[in-house]
């Protein structure tokens, strides 16, 4: 399936109308999805949405939901329990439901409507990935039943996103070595960020540091830093700090004005100084994760390797009861 005849087989079935778009996952699927739920709660002016972990979605499924509604599903090996559910919690209120999954023979596809087999691995572009086609889908629903303004802009940045990331990779090779060489001891990392890249410093934190590493750390919304959390800062304390291009910079300059003054270990992962500059202005914060998750995989890769724990080794997850 492609983003066009999807957008164009949704519209047709709801006479051009969408009272809703949902996002429901869990885990990294689940982080894939939150810049285009903050697109959503930024740019459209006529449609409910929410980002919801997928089993809280099916206990508390929003009363808004209607026949009207799209949900988007992503679950990477397709068999999630929870967001399989979610789909079938969907369709029974006649909700049109759109699946995200690597897998070709997954449980999800048997509750979408509309199918996705994305690409993974290093040689698949980024704008084949789940992130990016979700947020292609919500924007160009945004753009067929409401309008916006710059969708021209953004198609222009879905065109160039992947020459920005290889450029950016390649721009963090000697860094990311240093960053892993310098932390390998360390076992409590904050992770702060704001806007649309919030979702990829609370990925970050619990995907590549909690599950892949078996670290401790916690994400912290750079507008929220200043409300309690800059109370631990020490020169002890370890941060990665993501700033982002867009609307939402000012919250970030404003934490690391403060981390220079008071913090020691810092790494600064700055999508302006990676090239996020070549995206218009209008459009680039909605790009910052699509390139934050990549650069930012570089330095989990680095680390791995340095703390001698390879990225896909589980203690519980997959092995036990849960």
């Amino acid at each position: 399936m492609d983003v066009t005849k999807t957008v164009k087989g949704i519209l047709e079935k709801n006479n051009g109308e969408v009272s809703g778009i949902y996002f429901v996952a869990c885990g990294g699927s689940l982080v894939d999805m939150y810049v285009a739920e903050y697109f959503m709660k930024a740019e459209s002016a006529k449609c409910f949405t929410g980002w919801y972990t997928a089993n809280e979605f099916c206990h508390v499924t929003p009363k808004a939901l209607d026949d009207k509604s799209v949900v988007i599903l992503c679950s990477h090996g397709g068999n999630t329990k929870e967001t399989v559910e979610a789909g079938r919690v969907s369709q029974k209120i006649g909700a049109q439901t759109i699946g995200l999954t690597h897998n070709k023979q997954a449980d999800l596809l048997k509750v979408s409507d509309y199918s996705f087999l994305y690409e993974w691995g290093a040689d698949a572009e980024v704008k084949n990935n789940p992130m990016a086609i979700i947020l292609d889908l919500t924007v160009s629903l945004v753009a067929k039943t409401e309008g916006y303004a710059h969708y021209d802009k953004f198609r222009e940045g879905m065109g160039i996103i992947d020459t920005v990331v290889k450029n950016a990779i390649k721009q963090v090779q000697n860094r990311v070595q240093v960053f892993a060489d310098k932390y390998q001891n360390e076992e409590m990392f904050y992770i702060m960020g704001s806007g649309p890249s919030y979702g990829h410093a609370y990925g970050f934190s619990i995907c590549s540091l909690m599950e892949m590493q078996w670290l401790d750390s916690t994400s912290v919304h750079s507008g929220e830093y200043f409300h309690g959390p800059f109370e631990v800062t020490d020169q002890d304390r370890n941060y990665i700090m993501l700033m982002s291009e867009g609307r939402t910079r000012p919250l970030d300059e404003r934490a690391k004005t403060f981390l220079q003054e008071y913090g020691k270990k810092v790494e600064y992962v700055d999508a302006k100084e990676l090239g996020l500059g070549l995206i218009p202005d209008e459009v680039s914060e909605f790009f910052n994760p699509i390139l934050f998750y990549s650069v930012l995989s570089e330095y989990r890769l680095a680390l791995s390797k340095v703390r001698d724990h390879d990225l896909d080794v589980r203690r519980y997850m997959g092995k036990v009861a849960y």
